[in-house]
């Protein structure tokens, strides 16, 4: 394992510089993460923005020239870009809390 090669996809350059651009922090998260410690392919990686994630991943659609891979489920406030074999989602930073008859979160922003 060599972190810093398992993040030289050109996509993290493009998706750092997309929220630079719109003075976002951005992290990767998830189990793109857990795979590069256990050493497994993965072709899903997800992002978690302070702000909102579809904004982000919809500029990043835009740069990318794939809006028509830009899929957004507001309800959650997440959404995903395709981008060839690659499977993007994004996320802005918030807190879930469940009722007890649903598995569906009660999701509300935060902030670091």
């Amino acid at each position: 394992m060599n972190l810093s090669t398992d993040l030289k996809l050109p996509i993290f350059r493009q998706i750092g510089e997309t929220a630079d651009a719109i003075g976002r922090e951005v992290y990767v998260v998830g189990g793109y993460v857990r795979d590069i410690f256990l050493e497994r392919p993965s072709s899903d990686i997800d992002f978690v923005t302070v702000g909102s994630g579809i904004e982000l991943a919809g500029k990043v659609a835009e740069r990318l020239g794939r809006k028509k891979g830009l899929t957004v489920y507001a309800t959650y406030g997440t959404a995903q870009v395709r981008c060839g074999d690659l499977e993007l989602e994004f996320v802005g930073a918030r807190r879930e809390s469940y009722h007890r008859e649903s598995r569906n979160p009660i999701v509300e922003d935060v902030t670091f």
